[in-house]
């Protein structure tokens, strides 16, 4: 017969013997067969041996009927065995058509040819290794197969070929990632219980560097992280685990920058163990790779800055966080302020300050290159050192604070992350003020609408930020002129005073910046901060009454509180709301004559010895006068006791209300103070103080008869008699001091002013008045 003919040198016994449904029938024609191939070999005939594989592939193996598949699969194996370690020139021949057979819908048939390909491997052992990506695409598919027994006979295939691979120094890693980098993304759990198998093997090569091609495949790693299954995720996390350990031991083969923002993608998981891990690969790389990561700063804090809002629930990834936060942080150096933007590429030391390499613990290294280094690769081998000495990295500092703009505008955001982004900011503006300053203008609005947060800690470290920007000598612009933003309201003839101190800083070096928070330097935009400070205060009334006293004090000390006070005076001078102007002062002058931050104007004010003291009362009684009784408790303050009558006298033209007689009482209680001893002992000084006294009589008569009336009644009734008080030798002059009003000041000018602007109040009250009783006709009609 033709069949017979064309499958030669195979008997016609053996070829039906190998289309048998019964195994043992196939088994005794494998036999033939292997006895044939064996007597081949002997002869050395090559042609033969290709003949018998190709009918056993051809006719058997790729047969539309099953049990010649089935027959075709353990003649095939036959023939290796008969090959022997000859069979390697015939692997692809072999293997081939096995291969096909894992894809049969037969369950059955599946399993003979796992058990076929188990048998060519095990003879061919390391000549398997150049089909390695064939034989591993074969089995990953049998790995998820549903058939228990198929699925066993792969893992003993599997174990084989991971054995031979273990053993040999021959295996193509490179030819191989390609096909590990598509498996990896499976999403069957037997699949990826296969793969993370190989992974772990592939490490455990001496010979085999996979951490060379771990950009490849660590994100699918990270995905497999996320299985439901245990045990995949256990196997996941040893292997990630491992490949943290080589990274640490050999840093400088690995390549951070490829592997950066897939850490950052995963750093943002919901699933907690791929977020934490992640976390933790990237506090690791941030200490490692030092200044690398800088290009990927505003990615790390997209994926950061949440985390550190996280309660309890989540304390292993906030802790984890907050270490890469500052590890980064440490990242920015002065020098970045100094780079030119347009070499990207210029080359730039790689090494903190001087005081930063002191705090950190010394490597075993000699001094001479410590200075040359990063300060996170203090504690790694030399040999990585000495080739980070020098980075080329550019802060990409506009994607930074747009991140950070984003976060702090992001009401839902927690407290912690808001605080961390104004630490940031704050940071930015002390090591690259020059380049921070561009995006002043922008971050303003939003820094002043963050003072009216929940949190006062948040506050507190907006009000330092908003302190180094108005106070930075990096912020002056060209002529003194600050930023066009409705700010020109600025009078040319009131300066603003600047300590001597303020001189030793030199505006032109970068150096100086690091002595803030707040010199006592005053730029352009302090003047605009002092504005629309009082905007928001103006706007917002409830930010005044609940924080503005806590703001302002704040801002005393992170300023200095003689420009504070002379500014906003200045200010509230030309403020068109009168009832507002009012408030505000009322507000600023129980901050002054209370808080303990401002003991030194206080004392500075009270003798009004220099002419920058004289200069800042003047300008404070202008916009004083916005309220009658704080004029009044100014000049108490300053000891003008007789302009203080003089004042009290013309209240009997003013409209006393409610409020009025409530802020005369406020005034009297104040007087009981210590803050106002001194007055109260200069009392006893009748002959050289009768303003004081006449002044306290005024309060005395302004008032109703009540509580306060009786408190200052009392004290104005141990004023001794003057008559009593005399010494017995009257012959010599009197050593008292006798003060008297500064020649330098126009008091007659001050008290027009006084009148000019409490006739404003006056009218403006009438015309409120007038507009409430329209809108009560309104409604009756």
């Amino acid at each position: 017969m033709n069949a017979e003919r064309d499958l030669s040198p195979l008997t016609p016994g053996v070829v039906r013997a190998l289309t048998d449904k019964l195994y043992e029938k196939r088994k005794v024609a494998a036999l033939e067969i292997e006895k044939l191939v064996r007597e081949f070999v002997a002869q050395n005939n090559t042609s033969q041996i290709k003949h018998v594989i190709q009918i056993l592939s051809q006719e058997f193996a790729l047969s539309q009927h099953p049990h010649s598949r089935k027959g075709g699969l353990i003649g095939l194996a036959a023939c290796s065995i008969a090959l022997g370690k000859d069979s390697g020139l015939y692997l692809k021949e072999l293997i081939e058509p096995v291969l096909t057979c894992f894809n049969d819908a037969d369950s059955r048939l599946r399993y003979y040819a796992c058990e076929a390909l188990y048998n060519i491997v095990k003879v061919a052992r390391g000549s398997v290794l150049p089909h390695f990506n064939v034989l591993f695409d074969g089995l990953s598919k049998l790995a998820a197969d549903p058939d228990p027994n198929v699925k066993s006979g792969s893992e003993l295939l599997d174990r084989l070929l991971k054995d031979i691979v273990t053993e040999s120094n021959q295996f193509d890693l490179v030819g191989f990632i390609p096909l590990l980098r598509e498996r990896i993304y499976s999403n069957n759990q037997y699949a990826r219980q296969f793969i993370i198998s190989w992974i772990l093997v592939l490490e455990s090569v001496p010979d085999i560097n996979l951490l060379d091609y771990l950009p490849e495949i660590l994100d699918g790693l990270f995905q497999i992280l996320g299985d439901n299954s245990k045990e995949i995720r256990k196997m996941c996390e040893v292997a990630l685990g491992e490949f943290l350990k080589e990274i640490k031991k050999n840093p400088s083969s690995v390549k951070f920058a490829e592997m950066a923002n897939i850490l950052v993608i995963h750093c943002q998981a919901a699933d907690d163990l791929i977020q934490l891990t992640a976390m933790c690969w990237m506090r690791e790389f941030i200490q490692l790779a030092g200044r690398v990561m800088l290009p990927y700063s505003s990615g790390i804090l997209t994926a950061v800055l949440p985390c550190l809002s996280y309660d309890d629930r989540k304390k292993n990834i906030k802790e984890v966080a907050n270490v890469c936060n500052q590890s980064l942080m440490k990242l920015v150096i002065p020098e970045d302020d100094e780079m030119d933007e347009a070499k990207p590429s210029m080359t730039i030391p790689a090494e903190p300050t001087s005081e930063e390499n002191l705090s950190k613990p010394e490597a075993a290294i000699t001094g001479e290159l410590q200075n040359e280094l990063d300060l996170t690769t203090l504690n790694q081998p030399l040999s990585f050192l000495c080739s980070c000495e020098r980075i080329q990295v550019t802060l990409n500092l506009d994607g930074i604070v747009q991140v950070l703009d984003y976060h702090l505008s992001d009401t839902s955001i927690g407290m912690m992350t808001r605080i961390a982004v104004l630490k940031w900011l704050y940071h930015l503006y002390i090591k690259t003020p020059r380049k921070m300053f561009r995006h002043t203008d922008s971050l303003f609005p939003i820094l002043l609408r963050t003072l009216s947060d929940e949190s006062d800690e948040v506050i507190l470290k907006d009000l330092e930020l908003l302190a180094e920007i108005a106070s930075s000598p990096a912020g002056q612009t060209e002529e003194g002129q600050g930023p066009s933003d409705g700010s020109d309201v600025r009078p040319g003839p009131v300066e603003l005073h600047v300590p001597a101190r303020a001189g030793q800083l030199s505006s032109s070096s970068t150096k100086g910046l690091e002595c803030s928070p707040s010199t006592p330097t005053m730029n352009s935009y302090f003047y605009k901060f002092m504005i629309n400070l009082l905007k928001r205060f103006s706007s917002e009334r409830k930010l005044l009454e609940t924080r503005g006293a806590f703001i302002i004090r704040q801002l005393c000390l992170l300023l200095n509180a003689e420009n504070i006070f002379h500014s906003m005076a200045d200010i509230l001078l030309r403020e068109e709301d009168l009832k507002f102007a009012s408030t505000m002062v009322h507000t600023l002058n129980t901050i002054l004559l209370t808080s303990s931050e401002l003991f030194q104007l206080r004392n500075q004010l009270k003798d009004l010895k220099t002419p920058e003291s004289r200069n800042l009362f003047c300008c404070l009684y202008r916009s004083w006068c916005h309220n009658p009784v704080t004029t009044v408790s100014l000049c108490f303050l300053t000891q003008n006791y007789k302009h203080a009558y003089d004042l009290i006298q013309k209240f009997g033209d003013l409209e006393v209300t409610v409020d009025f007689l409530t802020e005369v009482d406020k005034l009297v209680q104040l007087i009981e103070c210590p803050i106002f001893t001194y007055l109260r002992l200069q009392l006893l000084d009748v002959k050289n103080n009768p303003y004081l006294i006449k002044a306290l009589y005024g309060l005395l008569m302004l008032l109703p008869q009540s509580s306060a009336f009786q408190l200052l009644s009392h004290r104005l009734q141990c004023v001794p008699n003057p008559e009593l008080m005399q010494t017995t030798d009257s012959t010599k002059p009197s050593t008292t001091f006798k003060r008297t009003a500064s020649p330098n000041i126009d008091y007659t000018e001050l008290l027009q002013h006084f009148e000019k602007v409490q006739n404003k109040h006056l009218e403006a009250r009438h015309q409120r008045a007038g507009r409430a009783e329209q809108l009560d006709r309104r409604v009756v009609l």
